[in-house]
């Protein structure tokens, strides 16, 4: 039974890594024999005679798995004339000429009799766009192995992480030491005002002191007879008390004063003194 499942795995696995995309498709596209480089200075399209090419036909870039491939195929055929490799970490196939922006310079690989044998040829197209749109066919590969690679050590990470066991065991319990936000708000304004660059920085204030009131004037009887209102109101209970007592006591001393007379008048004339009445 393991056997059997194991079969179809490996079928579906087979059928994944046999997709094809095509990135780029041209019909025209030519092959020069170019010499061979005599230093290291790059390759010159004026030294071929691009006018005899040698071969035409479709270029294709296919992007297979983490391979991107660049195959010449024949217009009617559809036979491979010959094909190149762009996979990461190895040189890049595709050498654009410093003379032109149409023609490059190809490595291309053949397996002959077991033995990978590789050679340099030319390749040209007719518009510029054709060959912009080559270039950005294979920036395109490269760019989705990088987002691979980045994916895989991603998920490499969360895996790691996800194997860290963060669940309670039996017996254990969680503490949460929560601070009071508002002493913590306070503490921070203390240091911060006791801090030495803000007392270098703050000058010291100007102390304003209010002059007391003048004092009330004299209080007398006279005066509050006359001008009540010139009291202040705070002074009014007291200036009508006093008012009230000066009053009480004038009206008693006149009292005494007519009860004196009146017991004056009342007294009969003696006759003591009389000298008429002795005589």
């Amino acid at each position: 039974m393991q056997k059997e499942q194991a079969a179809p795995n490996d079928q579906e696995e087979n059928e994944a890594e046999a997709l094809e995309l095509v990135l780029f498709q041209v019909p025209e596209c030519y092959v020069y024999l170019i010499p061979p480089r005599k230093s290291a200075a790059s390759y010159r399209a004026d030294e071929w005679d691009v006018n005899k090419w040698v071969w035409e036909g479709i270029l294709k870039v296919i992007s297979k798995g983490e391979e991107c491939i660049i195959r010449l195929e024949d217009k009617n055929t559809s036979e491979l004339y010959a094909r190149a490799f762009l996979r990461k970490g190895e040189p890049h196939p595709v050498e654009p000429v410093i003379d032109s922006s149409r023609y490059f310079v190809l490595r291309v690989e053949e397996n002959i009799d077991g033995r990978l044998r590789h050679a340099f040829i030319g390749i040209g197209f007719r518009e510029r766009t054709e060959a912009y749109d080559f270039q950005a066919a294979l920036h395109d590969h490269m760019k989705y192995l990088d987002k691979k690679k980045t994916a895989e050590e991603m998920e490499q990470k969360f895996q790691q992480t996800s194997l860290v066991d963060y669940s309670l065991k039996e017996g254990e319990t969680l503490v949460l030491q929560l601070k009071n936000k508002s002493a913590e708000i306070v503490k921070s304004k203390v240091s911060e005002d006791n801090s030495p660059e803000k007392k270098a920085n703050q000058k010291e204030p100007l102390i304003c002191i209010k002059p007391p009131p003048p004092p009330p004037g004299p209080l007398s009887p006279s005066t509050g007879q006359k001008s009540p209102t010139n009291f202040p109101p705070n002074l009014n209970l007291q200036g009508d008390s006093n008012h009230k007592a000066s009053e009480s006591t004038e009206d008693d001393s006149k009292e005494s004063i007519s009860s004196g007379n009146e017991i004056t008048q009342d007294i009969p004339d003696d006759d003591f003194g009389d000298f008429q009445t002795a005589s």
